[in-house]
């Protein structure tokens, strides 16, 4: 299928797995504009993202000399760990050897090379190309790759079925009035009603994500609730170092909290939750992160408070039931970098309430 609204970019997707392998610096070997935002939030996280700068003459006659003098320059500058190499569109047209370039630079930073370009129908392709690269340097087992390229796999078939891959063209949407979706939570909550509250959220978006729990839990302690969250120690890294983080930071808020799978493992949970569900029977649930992970029979006869960051899925979460469907905008931009709970807008207006 051709999609018709913007799609994420197999570049970018390199970009935050280097970030996830605990890469210091990342050198993206193409235009100095190519995936400029995403770079910028990175250096956020910790990332240092330089780029080689191509210009008309190099599209031309090549850029290998400049990504030598670009490795030889962050080896030197910044003393880094890791490094990687990130190709793009325009070091994919021209036939540049990453890997060549580096034996040339003479570094001695350990350093991977990833040919990569964003003309992948998914960006998968970013991801399983980095991590294909890291096993091959040593940085990762191959049982963890082949775990990853499941997940991956897993997280793609969530996105065509029941996301934002799910039709060529889907209309972006801010859901529902979260006061309105607040009010109607604290009365069922407040009702003596069973529920549930599901975190199942990729990565470090989990950072504002648990506030959702967070925020429940802050304003009905008392409430007949099932904490679940997916911050299960496994994964790349920084994935590990991010479950810990907020499981903690829940933790001391006083939540008992139910762990069913990892922070990389949201598309492949589904199914798990989906049977957790089934036994627990709740009457509500209040699903942050990628709530359309579960399908759709294990939530009929639920009351579904599903939030998301994608204002693109509010379409297809309403299209298999539920009920309230509400987005944080721009919460990706605010949990890079961070290390501790970020406040949710939906956590602030049910809080209000109290």
């Amino acid at each position: 299928m051709k999609y018709m609204h913007p799609r994420p970019s197999s570049i970018v997707a390199a970009l935050y797995t280097a970030r996830d392998l605990n890469v210091d610096v990342a050198i993206l070997h193409g235009p100095s504009g190519c995936s400029f935002k995403h770079a910028r939030l990175l250096e956020e996280d910790g990332l240092r993202v330089l780029t080689t700068s191509l210009a008309d003459n190099e599209f031309i006659f090549g850029g290998q000399s400049v990504l030598e003098d670009v490795l030889r320059y962050a080896e030197e500058k910044f003393a880094p760990e890791r490094m990687a190499v990130i190709g793009t569109c325009v070091s994919m047209i021209i036939g540049e050897d990453l890997q060549s370039a580096i034996t040339s630079a003479g570094v001695t930073t350990p350093t991977i090379a990833v040919g990569i370009h964003a003309g992948y129908l998914e960006n998968i392709a970013g991801v399983m190309a980095t991590l294909e690269a890291a096993e091959a340097a040593g940085w990762i087992t191959p049982e963890e790759l082949a775990r990853q390229r499941f997940l991956m796999d897993k997280a793609n078939e969530v996105e065509r079925v029941r996301g934002a891959a799910s039709k060529s063209y889907i209309e972006a949407s801010r859901g529902d009035l979260k006061h309105l979706a607040a009010q109607r939570l604290l009365e069922v909550a407040r009702s003596g009603k069973k529920g549930v509250a599901i975190l199942n959220a990729k990565k470090e978006t989990a950072y504002m994500f648990a506030d959702e729990l967070i925020a429940l839990y802050d304003t009905c302690p008392e409430a007949n609730v099932t904490y679940l969250a997916n911050l299960e120690q496994r994964g790349l890294p920084k994935v590990r170092r991010d479950a810990k983080r907020i499981l903690d930071a829940m933790e001391n808020r006083g939540i008992t909290i139910e762990l069913l799978g990892a922070l990389d493992e949201y598309g492949a949970n589904g199914e798990p939750l989906g049977k957790r569900l089934a036994v627990l029977a709740p009457d509500f649930a209040l699903i942050a992160g990628v709530p359309h992970a579960i399908p759709p029979e294990y939530t009929r006869g639920i009351e579904c408070f599903s939030i998301t960051n994608g204002p693109r899925q509010v379409e297809p979460l309403r299209e298999i039931g539920h009920q309230h469907v509400l987005v944080e905008i721009d919460l990706h931009p605010k949990t890079l970098g961070v290390q501790d709970i970020v406040e949710s807008e939906f956590g602030a207006v049910f809080r209000s309430l109290k």
